[in-house]
């Protein structure tokens, strides 16, 4: 934990050392962003102070730990480590010196509903003989796809996500290649295009829901994943996600930021028409010369600058916005290992396109789903006591603007989500099972202040994407800037580590007048 340094009582004759006179930076939250935001602030000249609501770093990448097993709260992919790689290199250090990444084959291993399986890799010889296998009529659309995501990367990753979009010209000087690549087109649309197998085009278009999409609206923009992964990598930290936001708070650490756990910010102080620090809800006032919020932008706009008069997020705006899925998680350890399971699984429901709908649109806890299994001890055996496995199984469920009553269904939906394990890739679980905890859509709403309890913000679609997203300079106020998933690009660990990027084009460099 980072904490103020104090001098020391000072003798006779000793002078008192020279005030800290750089500009002062509070970050709000430590979420992937706010500690990407705080690096790059102090790296050009910043003092940082990073207020965190909870008792430790990392937002929704927090760790739990429990009857020895380690758990991850939240993500677990890692796909573009060239971006964490920049912050050390910020720092005068070498990433690997820190953290260890392993890269994972297969990236993850598909199991769909029929019993048939499909493993994805980085591999294209090898891809391409278990596309033929797998949908041997499609081998010929896949390859377009892939051929077409990579264009796609090229504009929407190398091209945008790094860019910000603070003004209409700079979202229409986007639309004609945005326009070319058909963004008006969802993801599972784009898919559907090229092959005819509903299971492939499943595996090509359900990304989106890796940081909260519904791919069938989702803009094909996002099929950008398919390059992406082909390119760098799916990548495990050793030691799960909380390592690797240990490595950023000691980067922290060594820039001479502060950190302060258990700081709740209940406002943002404005005079002027700008930021001018923040207040805690214990009534402590902290200026800065600029205020970034790595909270939900809801949060950010509807509760931090409530009394604040809003142009474009007003409450009525921000109510009318569209908001992601929720997901209930399953953290849990068994006494022996499952050697058969891979360190990602996903696990297809008996539908798609239906159960999608009553996620995202009727707002509806199904009776089947579809789950994402981690088992990260497949890789790392020391998240678990020797001999032992430790498993999060993610299931989108939607936020709550739906009418599920979690209080008596969270442990019912527990259940569920066990017997099905049980009766297809973990046979044997309840009689193994030695830790169990769970985290709920209430949970995102109490503890991470997410709107709606949605896990990762706003809906990511097109008329709320880019310019249509809160800005990463705040449109409202001078000197507040936005950082995270609620803010453009959006979510994910590589758009939460862009839009920290895009703050290098946005605020002044220190020795600037702020």
């Amino acid at each position: 934990m980072l904490t103020e340094l104090h001098p020391p009582s000072l003798g006779s004759g000793t002078r008192a050392p020279a005030p800290d006179r750089r500009p002062h930076a509070v970050v709000i939250g430590s979420g992937f962003g706010g500690l990407a935001a705080a690096i790059r602030l102090g790296a050009r000249g910043y003092r940082v102070t990073v207020l965190e609501a909870l008792d430790q770093p990392g937002g929704r990448a927090r760790v739990f730990r429990q009857d020895g097993f380690t758990f991850d709260a939240g993500p677990t992919i890692v796909t573009a480590p060239f971006l964490f790689e920049e912050l050390w290199a910020l720092c005068g250090r070498r990433m690997e010196d820190d953290v260890k990444l392993t890269s994972l084959d297969p990236f993850y291993r598909l199991v769909f509903d029929d019993g048939s399986t499909l493993d994805c890799c980085g591999d294209e010889e090898a891809m391409q003989a278990r596309i033929a296998a797998f949908a041997p009529d499609d081998l010929s659309g896949y390859r377009t796809i892939l051929k077409d995501a990579e264009a796609i990367y090229r504009v929407a990753f190398e091209k945008l996500a790094h860019v910000p979009f603070s003004t209409l010209s700079a979202m229409l000087k986007a639309m004609p290649a945005m326009a070319w690549l058909r963004a008006d087109r969802s993801v599972h649309g784009f898919a559907s295009r090229h092959v005819r197998d509903e299971r492939l085009r499943t595996a090509l278009s359900f990304h989106p829901l890796f940081i909260g999409g519904n791919p069938f609206s989702a803009t094909a923009m996002y099929a950008l994943v398919l390059h992406l992964e082909r390119k760098f990598g799916v990548h495990f930290v050793h030691g799960g996600t909380g390592a690797l936001v240990q490595g950023l708070v000691r980067l922290l650490e060594g820039q001479g930021a502060t950190l302060r756990y258990g700081a709740k910010v209940a406002e943002i102080t404005v005079a002027k028409g700008a930021a001018t620090g923040v207040r805690l809800s214990d009534g402590e006032v902290i200026a800065a010369d600029i205020v970034v919020s790595n909270a939900d932008a809801t949060y950010t706009y509807g509760t931090l600058l409530k009394a604040q008069p809003r142009r474009r997020w007003s409450d009525a705006k921000l109510q009318r916005a569209r908001y992601s899925m929720s997901v209930v998680v399953w953290y849990f350890g068994t006494r022996r290992r499952y050697d058969d399971i891979e360190h990602h699984t996903i696990l297809f429901g008996p539908r798609y396109r239906g159960l999608i709908d009553d996620i995202f649109e009727r707002k509806v806890l199904a009776e089947d789903f579809s789950l994402y299994l981690h088992r990260p001890t497949a890789t790392d055996p020391g998240l678990a006591p020797e001999g032992c496995d430790a498993f999060y199984a993610l299931v989108p469920v939607p936020n709550l603007q739906g009418d599920t009553d979690w209080a008596t269904q969270a442990e019912p939906f527990r259940a569920r989500i066990q017997e099905r394990l049980e009766a297809t890739l973990l046979p044997g679980l309840s009689e193994t099972l030695v830790t169990s905890r769970l985290m709920t859509p209430p949970d995102f709403r109490d503890d991470l202040l997410s709107a709606h309890g949605a896990a990762f913000g706003m809906e990511p679609r097109l008329l709320q994407s880019a310019w249509f997203r809160p800005h990463n300079l705040s449109e409202e106020l001078d000197r507040l800037y936005l950082v995270g998933a609620g803010t453009h690009p959006g979510a994910g660990l590589p758009g939460v580590l862009s839009s920290a990027k895009i703050l290098d084009m946005v605020v002044p460099h220190a020795t600037e007048r702020v």
